[in-house]
């Protein structure tokens, strides 16, 4: 499975930067999931890490998904498989002695590196 990327922002911090951005007190936050204001203290200083049912009621309270809310951003390995033209033309490299090998490779990285500046 690949790794999960939770961005740069802690999860305390978004929990407070959300509730700050629908205009919310940590007390009011509190009475909506059911907890006292000092929890929600604990879990926006990241003291209480988050359990899979208080992720469930931060983003029920907060009109938010649990993906938003944790900022998941799972990485995709890449489905795309190379043509099997371009798959011939390796092996057709591959095949080269080691100095043709490195003049191709210096010839396609010449021209890779022109076409990503485009």
């Amino acid at each position: 499975m690949p790794p999960l990327d939770y961005g740069t922002e802690a999860v305390g911090q978004r929990i407070a930067r959300i509730r700050k951005e629908r205009g919310l007190t940590q007390v009011e936050l509190a009475e909506k999931i059911g907890t006292i204001q000092a929890l929600i203290s604990d879990y926006e200083n990241d003291k209480l890490g988050l359990s899979a049912e208080m992720a469930v009621r931060f983003s029920l309270a907060l009109d938010v998904t649990t993906d938003d809310l944790l900022a998941l951003k799972v990485q995709k390995k890449s489905t795309k498989k190379p043509s099997l033209k371009v798959m011939r033309r390796v092996e057709q490299i591959e095949s080269l002695p080691p100095r043709k090998q490195a003049v191709v490779l210096s010839a396609l990285d010449s021209i890779l590196r022109g076409a990503a500046s485009r």
